[in-house]
């Protein structure tokens, strides 16, 4: 019987991230996982393969409608849509070597197969109809998240798709019909837009980006309509008939009303994710689970069962990549005898359009409901002069600090590079840094990033430019 001092189940970001910084300090590790290839749905399914789609899109898009103006001429781009499928399964390829490197690299074993917790030190690994027991003195679960699904509604990922059938579609459809405007939703409807479809998006909610802060979400709102997106907010889609050409959704207000026909030839279900724990033997094996199917962790990520850790989408908190990786690293640590520790204050989030939409720390709704006294600081991208030349002005930088220490509490951008801008704002906020903090700090000419300096100067209502 093989024996492991850790067994890491599942090698998404959180997994395989884990598994290096155990093997770093000095562990004997395997990883276990039930797919063909390493990397979970952020690699295969997910984060990267959409952001291929999303960045050859933009350059379509770029080439048919910006070129001319700046000067650049060339022919109308045709779609060859293989091609670009081809362009993103190269990234997906490059991504997954990558991963199955740093396991060699970390003298980690790769076990292929389903994993299933027995109990405290052992892991049963079956595959193709065999199975073994492993022995290890911790497991960490990070088994990540599946789809949610709509009640009544068959996701068949040809016409009615999650958003892994969304990264794979072979035409481009006429009409594509989104549930769901949060992220996932917005991105890839932002991909199949650029490349030709009429996109309308259905939100039960009454605006769009559940949970980012409310002024950024209604400008994001307003540059996507601008675009050409339509949506439909406070209303639900309770069915959808498949039994012609093309689909027949039904749309209802969620407040109640009368219902109303869409039709389609994609419809899109991007409702959120849910954890994923099937198979794992948890139940049996005594793991707690919450009310909301999540494996309950103390704050040190172990569960109810010794020596059994979970981190990533299969716990509380934003199912996001980053969170998973920098959970990996921490329960690494704590399990090595170490302080591992994550800080959930200062977990950046991005939505991968054009533009970017950037958060991090928290909303003014969060900090008016927590009673907390604040200044903002905003500034926006008209008055950037990078920006100016570039002709990429939609958006701004609104920056949240707290009234009597001018602590930065919340930091959200909307505007071309957002993604890469915020990072300045979560090192400043790890130290605990102000506003003045920021707006002393120099920065180089002339950048985007100028705007966020701009908006810590406007805290004070000092802001040079505007």
């Amino acid at each position: 019987m093989a024996t492991y001092d850790l067994v890491v189940i599942g090698t998404g970001p959180g997994g395989y991230v884990c598994a290096v910084r155990a093997a770093q300090l000095g562990m004997k590790v395997a990883v276990v996982e039930k797919n063909a290839t390493l990397g979970g749905t952020c690699l295969n399914v997910g984060c990267m393969p959409s952001k291929a789609l999303l960045h050859a899109s933009e350059m379509f898009e770029e080439a048919g409608h910006s070129f001319a103006k700046m000067g650049v001429s060339v022919s109308a781009p045709k779609l060859d849509l293989p091609a670009m499928m081809n362009f993103k399964q190269q990234g997906i390829d490059g991504n997954v070597k990558g991963v199955e490197f740093l396991m060699k690299k970390n003298k980690i074993d790769v076990l292929k197969g389903a994993g299933k917790i027995l109990g405290t030190g052992k892991v049963e690994v079956s595959a193709d109809g065999k199975s073994q027991v492993i022995e290890t003195k911790s497991i960490v679960i990070a088994t990540g998240s599946d789809i949610a699904r709509l009640k009544g509604i068959e996701i068949d990922e040809t016409r009615i798709v999650s958003s892994t059938g969304a990264l794979s579609l072979d035409k481009v459809p006429g009409k594509l019909l989104i549930v769901g405007a949060g992220v996932i939703g917005l991105e890839l409807g932002s991909v199949w837009h650029r490349l030709g479809a009429e996109v309308v998006v259905v939100e039960f909610l009454d605006r769009i980006l559940p949970g980012m802060d409310g002024e950024i979400a209604k400008q994001f709102q307003r540059i996507l309509e601008k675009q050409g997106f339509a949506f439909k907010l406070g209303a639900k889609v309770t069915g959808v008939d498949t039994s012609g050409k093309t689909l027949k959704a039904t749309i209802e207000p969620a407040a109640g009303g009368a219902a109303e026909t869409l039709e389609a030839d994609v419809v899109l279900v991007c409702i959120g994710r849910v954890p994923y724990t099937e198979g794992l033997g948890l139940k049996e094996a005594g793991v707690a689970l919450d009310n909301r199917g999540r494996v309950q962790i103390d704050p040190h990520f172990a569960t109810s069962v010794k020596g059994v850790y979970a981190i990533g989408d299969v716990v509380a908190g934003p199912m996001l990549a980053h969170k998973a990786e920098d959970e990996g690293v921490a329960v690494a640590e704590i399990i090595a005898g170490q302080a591992g520790h994550v800080n959930y204050d200062v977990i950046p989030g991005v939505v991968y359009t054009t533009p970017e939409v950037s958060s991090v720390g928290k909303t003014e709704e969060e900090l008016k409901q927590a009673g907390v006294a604040y200044t903002v600081g905003k500034f926006p991208f008209t008055a950037n002069g990078r920006s100016k030349v570039n002709q990429t002005t939609d958006g701004f930088v609104k920056i949240l600090a707290d009234a009597k220490t001018d602590r930065v509490l919340g930091v959200h951008i909307i505007g071309r590079e957002a993604g890469e801008m915020i990072h300045e704002a979560c090192v400043l906020m790890e130290f605990g840094g102000s506003a003045e903090d920021l707006a002393r700090t120099c920065h180089a000419h002339p950048t985007r990033s100028e705007a966020v300096k701009e908006a810590a100067l406007a805290v004070g209502k000092r802001a040079i430019h505007m």
